[in-house]
């Protein structure tokens, strides 16, 4: 069943339009992440389908019902915020059941709940502290026990995890991710960090100027993605660009033809893109595109090397086997993997051989 239904959606303010007719699909219990560079228009996005932003054009349908003009409190929605937005005054119980009390539910009933959503959560022994004697790991599961309370047809979080540091951040991707597999409820994750989109959703949307550029799994994205911008958001590090031609009938790379088995037409290629993983390190002498090491990041699990490369303003990113003894200065070829190459026309849109 189609949760979540967006019909040609637009946002204008004035003559500043930052939603251009977006059209997407959400599915029942689907995990789907929305991400984009700041100012591409996701929040804006999210804001519209709680209702907290009108709709300058076009529909919004939850669960079969058009919304579009009804009120935030009757889109049997709920948001979780970046800020955590909790009374300070009110214990972590009442925080939690406060949109209970006001709709009129007997304490009994807002009591049993509490508790059901305190144990999802784990947050049980918290219940009669306030917030200030909370970590922000414990704030945002408070948070995010308020909109499960409330036991909506659709989660919204906006950037949750934004105010976390770096290690609280991971674990609270993990507790997202088992309350989505518990819950089975559908929830749309607005997020500028790609690393969370990855590991999160179901489905990915890419927004870029108030459009979106691609939706699919994280590893369609990652793979097959529809154009250079997709190509360069997705993916730590990013894809490296090279300029690229087709010479009879074979593709050449930076000026280094690209032995494979495909037939490639000059129909418009003009940049290539390789991941750091799919480049060979070889001796300078066997071919491949060569470059100077300028800088080695080790990062424990995975090292990178930094090449600059005559011709072009930024250096090749390639991910270095643990035991080479590359080092600052050094000369080297890179053979990217015939297989692993997405090719772009003049207007960045992927193209294949």
């Amino acid at each position: 069943m189609t949760q979540l239904a967006l019909r040609s959606i637009r946002k204008t303010y004035g003559a500043l339009e930052v939603i251009r007719g977006v059209d997407l699909d959400v599915a029942e219990g689907e995990f789907v992440v929305f991400v984009g560079p700041s100012g591409c228009g996701k929040s804006t996005m999210l804001r519209m389908i709680a209702g907290l932003e009108d709709v300058t054009d076009g529909t919004i349908g939850i669960a079969g019902r058009d919304v579009t003009t009804t009120a935030p409190a009757k889109r049997e929605i709920a948001m979780v915020f970046q800020s955590y937005a909790l009374f300070p005054h009110m214990t972590v119980a009442e925080n939690i059941g406060f949109g209970l009390k006001l709709s009129g539910l007997p304490k009994a009933e807002i009591s049993r709940r509490v508790g059901d959503v305190a144990n999802t959560l784990q947050i049980g022994p918290l219940l009669e502290l306030v917030p200030r004697e909370l970590s922000g790991g414990q704030r945002q599961r408070v948070a995010i026990g308020r909109a499960i309370i409330r036991q909506p047809k659709i989660f919204l979080f906006d950037e949750p995890l934004s105010n976390l540091d770096a290690a609280l951040r991971v674990q609270m991707r993990l507790e997202i991710a088992r309350l989505h597999a518990r819950l089975g409820a559908t929830m749309i994750y607005v997020t500028h960090d790609q690393t969370e989109a990855m590991t999160l959703a179901d489905r990915i949307v890419v927004f870029n100027k108030g459009r979106i550029e691609q939706v699919g799994a994280p590893m369609e994205l990652y793979e097959r993605p529809a154009n250079i911008f997709v190509a360069g958001f997705i993916g730590a590090p990013a894809m490296n660009f090279l300029p690229a031609s087709v010479e009879d009938g074979h593709l050449v790379v930076h000026g280094v033809p690209v032995q494979n088995t495909r037939p490639w037409s000059a129909s418009g290629a003009t940049t290539a893109g390789i991941r750091p993983e799919h480049l060979t390190i070889v001796p300078p002498e066997q071919g491949g595109i060569r470059g100077r090491v300028e800088l080695i990041e080790r990062l424990g699990a995975q090292t990178y090397a930094y090449v600059e490369t005559p011709g072009l303003n930024d250096p090749i990113t390639l991910s270095a086997p643990d035991e080479s003894n590359l080092a600052a200065g050094d000369i080297v070829g890179m053979q990217p993997a015939a297989d692993k190459l997405h090719v772009f026309d003049a207007n960045g849109v992927a193209i294949s051989g």
